[in-house]
């Protein structure tokens, strides 16, 4: 399926900027110009012909976009398809509320971006890991209550929004979990993450560029949002951004880097014409 419409508005408006300018040109030079009278029917089909094949051509294009940047308030923001692991600069992990790292498909999914990366990733071992997350110099305010009944996992909660710098990783508290380790978040806690996230950002990226996932595009369930898609996700992440006071300071810059298996449902012709707008 295609993610941007044969007739979508953002594409027709695009499209209509462009041959302004050649139609404009084109009239000016039909002034000096003249086409003999049995040939304007031929050439009105030919003209008509070639502004079919920029449509498609534009909506071919549309389709395949991979990324887009923008600019935001003076951030420059990228927003692409790739792989997180290598972009430079710090690389945000969303962890749950307890910082867990135990990968066993309970806690944390072997196929999440939290498993992957401590599976395959972590700068050095496990129990360093652990030891630098207990010994961290969290604010008072970032704790939580601590959880003695759970059963499995750490006990300690920290406040959605928390981050940890490691290496060149910053781990954050993303989701909550219920008694049964699921993750979720309500919409006002999703949003109340990103706006503790920037803010924290900003006191921690130290003028290098940050890259992130498209938070929520996981297995964390939106209460009530169980429909609610990664283009959504990433518009309300790029909204919180604009309204933070997180500024990148070039050459740093922000990317949100999205799956290559999930950029086929994202319109980011939408995503790039509405930056102004967000």
């Amino acid at each position: 399926m295609r993610k941007v419409s044969f007739f979508d508005s953002q594409l027709m408006k695009n499209f209509k900027e462009r041959i302004s300018t050649t139609s404009t040109v084109l009239s000016l030079a039909l002034i000096f110009v003249e086409i003999p009278a049995q040939m304007k029917a031929l050439a009105g089909a030919i003209f008509i012909g070639l502004l079919i094949v920029v449509y498609v051509w534009l909506w071919h294009r549309a389709n395949q976009l991979k990324s887009v940047d923008l600019d935001i308030d003076g951030s420059k923001v990228t927003v692409k398809a790739g792989d997180l692991f290598l972009e430079p600069g710090l690389k945000v992990i969303a962890f749950n509320e307890y910082f867990d790292t135990v990968v066993d498909d309970r806690i944390i999914s072997a196929h999440s971006l939290n498993g992957v990366f401590i599976n395959l990733h972590l700068p050095s071992t496990l129990t360093k890991l652990d030891h630098h997350l207990e010994t961290y110099p969290f604010d008072p305010d970032e704790l939580g209550e601590l959880n003695t009944a759970r059963r499995a996992g750490k006990l300690q909660k920290y406040k959605i929004g928390t981050l940890c710098v490691y290496d060149d990783f910053i781990l954050t508290a993303f989701s909550k979990f219920d008694n049964q380790n699921r993750a979720m978040l309500t919409m006002p806690e999703y949003l109340e993450f990103l706006i503790n996230f920037w803010d924290k950002i900003n006191k921690v990226y130290a003028q290098q560029s940050v890259s992130t996932p498209i938070f929520g595009s996981g297995i964390t369930r939106i209460k009530e949002h169980k429909n609610i898609s990664d283009e959504d996700l990433l518009k309300i992440m790029l909204w919180t951004f604009r309204i933070s006071e997180m500024r990148f300071k070039y050459p740093a810059k922000l990317t949100i880097v999205i799956h290559q298996d999930k950029i086929k449902t994202i319109n980011l012709l939408d995503i790039k014409s509405a930056k102004n707008g967000l």
